[in-house]
């Protein structure tokens, strides 16, 4: 099994398009939103540095993505 690694703001946005997930969206709240259906993920407001793997590992779990499906896009 491979292992998930830090990536861009724009690589993040690039894989969850990939997803099927439409956006960024802002909302009322701080962060952008990314949607699939009625799944709703929030991402980290663009950034230089990389999007670390704990916060990936959170992304994964609000848009019900598993390991393999993200590692595949």
């Amino acid at each position: 099994m491979s292992r998930l690694c830090p990536v861009s703001w724009n690589e993040l946005i690039r894989k969850l398009h990939a997803l099927g997930f439409d956006g960024p969206y802002t909302g009322k709240g701080p962060h952008p939103l990314m949607w699939k259906g009625t799944i709703r993920v929030m991402i980290p407001n663009p950034h230089r540095a990389d999007v670390g793997v704990d916060l990936i590992k959170k992304i994964l779990r609000q848009g019900e993505i598993s390991r393999e499906e993200w590692l595949s896009v």
